[in-house]
């Protein structure tokens, strides 16, 4: 089940990649208001563009060697602990996010971005499904390691608190 997760999400991407490469490149789209475009961006950088304007060598000495090593201890992790099944899940998300991205990166130098969110002027940057699986996998890896500690969340933790000290009150 978790194999056809890592599967799933890299081909997801694969064919948005795709659709965004053969019909986005030519003209954008636009969708819900204009809450959700879809243009077609080739990202030298990272996430959000992190590290475009880096010189060539630093980017592929960072993004593709860098990203490959951490993809490969990605894996190897995730078959030598014993995790949970939520937390093979998160890893699996960012090992597929990542290894889609890297696809892009070898043989472009850079990764294709088309999704673009917001209200207005107020836009996040040009992303992928590769980046939302990478983001899942590291929120579902976050709670999940609070859970395995007993660690609150930040936001949990602050109502805990605001409530304790509404109990001591007279």
């Amino acid at each position: 089940m978790l194999c056809l997760l890592l599967f799933s999400a890299a081909a997801c991407d694969r064919a948005t990649k795709h659709f965004a490469m053969t019909t986005l490149a030519a003209a954008a789209q636009s969708y819900l208001s204009d809450t959700v475009r879809l243009t077609y961006h080739e990202n030298p950088g990272a996430f959000l563009g992190l590290g475009a304007k880096w010189r060539p060598e630093v980017r592929t000495a960072l993004f593709q060697f860098g990203n490959g090593l951490f993809l490969v201890a990605t894996a190897v992790l995730n078959l030598r602990r014993g995790f949970s099944r939520s937390a093979r899940a998160g890893l699996l998300l960012l090992l597929a996010g990542g290894l889609s991205n890297l696809i892009d990166r070898v043989p472009l130098g850079r990764v294709i971005d088309f999704l673009n969110v917001g209200i207005g002027p107020f836009r996040a940057g040009i992303f992928n499904v590769a980046d939302v699986a990478i983001i899942a996998g590291t929120a579902i890896l976050l709670c999940e390691s609070c859970r395995q500690t007993g660690d609150t969340l930040p936001w949990r933790s602050a109502r805990l608190a605001v409530r304790d000290v509404e109990r001591r009150k007279p």
